[in-house]
């Protein structure tokens, strides 16, 4: 539940800053300036500069933030065989996938993990742990690289982020309605909010979070299904087989920073019958490999 938790907590401090900022830019007052209703346009356009600007805002900080969180350590020049097989590899998916070189990085970690981010297609990161190239053979790590680049190709970093934004944004609408409507009927407010209205729209707004949750998460696990089969066009389904079934032998928690673990390829768990797994179980994405024509 660790993850879970610091997940949604990541996402309410985004969106809590952003309020706070705009509340005291006068903006907020644009909402009741009567006294005695709710302006739901502009509503719904405060909503939307909030939500879309802690997912933007996040994105386009996802490459910096990742290096940092990880220790991410970007090959410029390969010092050794290893190195410059893993660039040469990652340029030749690039090319076939249509996209620019992304930047190729080691992070230090025991686990056998991957991840890919940045707001651009052509200007992106992939990284890999050093357990995984300690403890997968080339022909893995290649299936492991194809997915990755697959996630690029997509341009799963962007579409998350434009789906964040949007749960973001109807979570903050719906909990200031809610907020509003409890202040308003039950507490009988009738100029300007109560303590009522923001003590509901918080409690509203981390209820509705949660459910937006599952909504992303879910994204997340079909995203990685096209991205396995993207990898299986650009490695191989061999290729892209043998990685998985390699991660299903070495499973173990996850190393990833809770808020990088959605990037990986062994990614994490969660409860509440999965609703909250970042990755669909390795055993259905391999047999969703082999099922392919």
């Amino acid at each position: 539940m660790k993850r879970i938790f610091l997940f949604i907590i990541t996402n309410l401090a985004i969106l809590v800053v952003l309020s706070i900022t705009l509340r005291l830019l006068g903006v907020d007052r644009i909402l009741d300036a009567e006294g005695s209703g709710i302006d739901f346009n502009s509503l719904l356009i405060l909503a939307g500069v909030i939500g879309f600007g802690g997912s933007l805002i996040s994105l386009a900080m996802s490459k910096w933030t990742a290096k940092r969180m990880t220790g991410a350590v970007v090959i410029e020049q390969p010092t050794d065989p290893t190195e410059r097989w893993l660039v040469e590899t990652v340029r030749r998916q690039a090319e076939l996938a249509g996209v620019g070189m992304p930047e190729v990085a080691i992070y230090d970690a025991p686990d056998v993990n991957a991840f890919a981010t940045g707001m651009n297609r052509n200007d992106a990161l992939v990284a890999v742990s050093s357990g995984l190239l300690q403890n997968m053979r080339k022909d893995e790590i290649e299936g492991v690289l194809a997915h990755e680049m697959s996630h690029v190709a997509n341009g799963d970093m962007v579409t998350l982020a434009l789906i964040q934004g949007v749960v973001n944004t109807f979570v903050i609408f719906l909990s200031r309605i809610v907020g509003h409507l409890v202040d308003r009927v039950v507490f009988k407010t009738e100029h300007g909010h109560g303590p009522a209205f923001f003590i509901t729209s918080i409690v509203a707004q981390m209820v509705l979070g949660i459910l937006a949750t599952m909504i992303v998460m879910w994204f997340s696990r079909e995203r990685e299904f096209r991205a396995d089969a993207g990898g299986a066009k650009l490695a191989g389904r061999n290729k892209m087989i043998a990685a998985l079934e390699r991660l299903k032998q070495q499973h173990e928690p996850s190393q990833l920073p809770d808020r990088m673990e959605a990037f990986g390829i062994s990614g994490g768990g969660g409860s509440l019958k999965g609703l909250f797994m970042s990755h669909p179980p390795l055993e259905a994405r391999i047999e969703a490999l082999r099922a392919l024509s």
